[in-house]
C-alpha cells in the first residue's frame, strides 16, 4: 500500500510543466519589448507630424513638404513635358504622312489616266501604215501634193477674205458745239429746234444748254456723238450755219474721241 502511495505522488511530466512555463515567461518578456519599440516609434511619428504641422503654419506650407517628395514632383513634371512634346511630334509626323500619301494617291490618279489613252494613237498610226500604198508611184505622190498644196492655198484665201470684211470697231466722237446768235431778241429755243432738225446719217444729238456769251446775250452750247467715218464736223458746222435767221457762227467748244 505504501509503495501504490509512493508511486501515486511521483510527477513524471513535470518537465514538460517547466518547459511551458519558462517558454510562457519568455515570449511574455519578449512581447513587451516589441510593444514598447512599436509605442515608441508611434511617439516618435506623432513627434514628427507635430514638429512638420507646427512648422509648416510659422513659415508656410512648402516649409514642411519633404524635399523627397519635391524632387520627385520636379521630375514628373519634366517628364510630362517632355511626354507632350513627344506626341505633339508624333502627332504632327503623322498628319505629315496623312498629307503626303493622298498627294501620291491624287498623283498616281492623274498620271494613269494618260496611260490608258497612249495604245489610241498606235492604233491610228497602224492604221495609217496599213493605207499606205507601199508600191504606189512617184507621180502619185506629187499629183496628190500638188492637189493639197492647192486646197491649202484655197482655204487661205478664204480665210483671209472673211477676216477683211468682218467690221471692226466703229470710230466715234462727242462734239460740244457753241451756237452764237445775232443779237438777244433772238428766240434760242426755236433756234435749238431748228438745229436739231439737221439729221445725218451717223448723227445723233445729246443734252443742250444756254450759257452767257455777252451783253444780255447767251449761246447755245449743244451736245452731238458722230461716227468718224460718215459725219464730217466741218460739214455739219456748214449746215448749221445756213440757218442764217437764228446762227451767227458755230465754233467746236470740244472733241473727245470716244
Amino acid at each position: 500500500m505504501a509503495l501504490e502511495l509512493a508511486q501515486e505522488n511521483i510527477w513524471f511530466d513535470k518537465w514538460r510543466v517547466d518547459d511551458a512555463e519558462r517558454e510562457f515567461y519568455e515570449n511574455k518578456s519578449m512581447g513587451s519589448s516589441a510593444l514598447g519599440t512599436l509605442a515608441s516609434q508611434i511617439a516618435k511619428a506623432r513627434q514628427e507630424i507635430q514638429n512638420s504641422l507646427a512648422s509648416g503654419s510659422r513659415g508656410g506650407s512648402s516649409s514642411g513638404v519633404n524635399p523627397d517628395i519635391l524632387n520627385r514632383i520636379t521630375k514628373l513634371e519634366g517628364e510630362n513635358c517632355t511626354l507632350k512634346k513627344t506626341v505633339s511630334t508624333l502627332e504632327q509626323t503623322i498628319l505629315n504622312l496623312t498629307k503626303r500619301l493622298a498627294a501620291l494617291e491624287c498623283g498616281g490618279k492623274t498620271t494613269t489616266a494618260p496611260a490608258k489613252s497612249k495604245p489610241e494613237p498606235m492604233e491610228t498610226e497602224e492604221d495609217d501604215d496599213e493605207e499606205v500604198d507601199l508600191f504606189g508611184s512617184d507621180d502619185d505622190d506629187e499629183e496628190e501634193s500638188a492637189e493639197a498644196a492647192r486646197i491649202r492655198e484655197e482655204r487661205l484665201k478664204a480665210y483671209a477674205d472673211k477676216k477683211s470684211k468682218k467690221p471692226g470697231p466703229i470710230a466715234k466722237s462727242s462734239v460740244l458745239l457753241d451756237v452764237k446768235p445775232w443779237d438777244d431778241e433772238t428766240d434760242m429755243k426755236v433756234m435749238e429746234t431748228e438745229v436739231r432738225k439737221i439729221e445725218m446719217d451717223g448723227l445723233l444729238w445729246g443734252a443742250a444748254q444756254l450759257k452767257p456769251l455777252a451783253f444780255g446775250i447767251q449761246k447755245l452750247s449743244i451736245l452731238c456723238t458722230v461716227e468718224d467715218e460718215k459725219v464730217s464736223i466741218d460739214d455739219l458746222c456748214e449746215k448749221i450755219q445756213e440757218i442764217e435767221d437764228y446762227v451767227q457762227s458755230v465754233d467746236v467748244a470740244a472733241f473727245n474721241k470716244i
